[in-house]
């Protein structure tokens, strides 16, 4: 009897024979997928293109039943698992390198109760699926900013959206989630059922379960008014510190972004990137000052379909590049983050990176801070550099200028992070991304995954019960 070498939970290797793998198999209405297999290649890649791993096995999960299915086998075997959703977490711990991956992008079904302004959706479904669907009835929820990233990790660790400031983050809007604990048990979590994994749920990301569907509260929303003013770098540091201070008293129909990058062109430009979510003639009196400040090159605001500015910047970001972040967070943008931001984008080596000074505030601040799993809700703005590049031999260089934009950031920045953001970077970060609510998360890890079974990703330590 042959036997599969499989990446074990925490560490070394199991054996598997081909028996139980083939038992594994029939249970699935999914595939189960190893290495040479049509479509394996394909399943194990993600959008970041530094990611290269190769699982033993992948579960292409069909519905709930696989998941259960997957998590049972996982466990009986003690091997690593990892959950894939959209593929989209710049750190690629959706693919476990040598253990099973359960691939829920296969889930793909939505409905949608325009009556009732509701929409459930599966756990593999994409941001422009949702959109597509819910805005046939004129209406949205909030779920991200570029439609290719996946619904569940976006959701999970908290949901950044242009309806943010509006209508909060995805998980604000979150009534319910299906999930498949650790003890392959599938549990529904609301403010009424499970109500203390719930609050976990929404922002502790995949470490207390497979979510495998998510009902949202829906909103409407119609055209918005939205687009960039663009500016040459010359001017980035009087740009940004007009946007810093046209960014300090915004109404919650308006969120503004500002945005470092190089247009196809080849010149480096500062975007200002306004989205207004209300009447459009309130919207053009209030972007007045904004399109009037300095010598623009371009100004692309108009009235636009919702779609269309989930949609804007994925051109900017298709899957298969390499890819590397540095991001924290901040109430305020200081002078000499401003200053170094500019000169670090006048020696930007490659021009796919984009420098991205993210902002929410009005409904998003206004949920406590221990209401959900998410704690920084008194930070305005997310500084993100998020580095591009096309040839891996050009990595390190790449990787370096990011650590270093960071670096000079970070003394101006909070000891916080927006989990979504993070990268590889150790237990420290991981604890910064949810301040005082790390110890009640520690404590809903052991409760409902006392093992650590669910370890690859932005990780939560079980409290130990010598801790508790």
């Amino acid at each position: 009897m042959s036997e599969l070498p499989i990446a074990a939970n925490p560490g070394g290797h199991v054996m598997i024979a081909d028996a139980a793998v083939e038992a594994l198999r029939a249970r699935l209405r999914g595939k189960l997928l190893r290495a040479g297999d049509a479509g394996y290649d394909d399943a194990r890649t993600v959008w970041n293109g530094l990611i290269d791993h190769r699982p033993a096995l992948i579960a292409r999960c069909a519905g709930a039943a696989d998941v259960v299915a997957a998590v049972e086998f996982g466990r009986e075997h003690g091997i690593l698992v990892s959950v894939k959703g959209g593929g989209h977490g710049v750190a690629g711990k959706a693919v476990s390198d040598g253990g099973l991956m359960i691939d829920l992008s296969p889930m793909r079904s939505i409905r949608v109760d325009p009556a009732g302004r509701t929409v459930r959706a599966e756990a593999g479904v994409l941001g422009r699926d949702l959109d597509h669907e819910t805005q046939a009835f004129g209406l949205a929820t909030p779920v991200g900013t570029v439609s290719t990233t996946g619904i569940a990790g976006l959701t999970l660790g908290g949901g950044q959206s242009w309806l943010g400031s509006k209508y909060g983050f995805a998980i604000d809007n979150l009534l319910s989630v299906d999930i498949v604990t650790a003890d392959g048990i599938l549990r529904t979590a609301s403010a009424t059922q499970e109500a203390d994994l719930f609050w976990g749920i929404r922002g502790a990301g995949h470490n207390l379960g497979v979510a495998t569907s998510f009902e949202y509260r829906l909103h409407p929303v119609g055209p918005v008014l939205s687009g960039m003013v663009v500016h040459p770098l010359s001017e980035g540091v009087e740009v940004l510190r007009f946007y810093r201070d046209f960014t300090a008293s915004q109404p919650d129909e308006l969120q503004t972004w500002a945005g470092i990058l190089t247009t196809p062109d080849g010149n480096a430009v500062v975007a200002l990137i306004p989205c207004y979510v209300g009447p459009i003639a309130e919207g053009e009196r209030l972007l007045a000052p904004l399109r009037r400040f300095g010598k623009p090159l371009a100004d692309t605001i108009g009235p636009m379909p919702y779609v269309a500015v989930q949609q804007m910047f994925d051109p900017a970001f298709p899957p298969g590049r390499p890819t590397y972040w540095k991001t924290g967070l901040t109430n305020r943008i200081d002078d000499r983050v401003i200053a170094d931001t500019v000169e670090f984008a006048r020696r930007v080596p490659s021009p796919h990176t984009v420098i991205i000074f993210a902002e929410l505030h009005g409904a998003y601040s206004r949920v406590g801070k221990t209401d959900t799993a998410y704690f920084h809700r008194d930070m305005q703005y997310d500084l993100i550099a998020l580095s591009v590049w096309t040839d891996r031999a050009d990595s390190e260089r790449n990787i370096r200028w990011t650590r270093d934009l960071f670096a000079a950031w970070e003394p101006h920045l909070a000891s916080a992070a927006y989990v979504n953001d993070l990268g590889d970077e150790g237990e420290e970060r991981v604890r910064s991304a949810y301040g005082a609510n790390y110890p009640r998360l520690a404590a809903l890890k052991a409760k409902y995954d006392p093992t650590d079974f669910f370890r690859l990703n932005q990780n939560i330590t079980p409290l130990s019960p010598a801790s508790a």
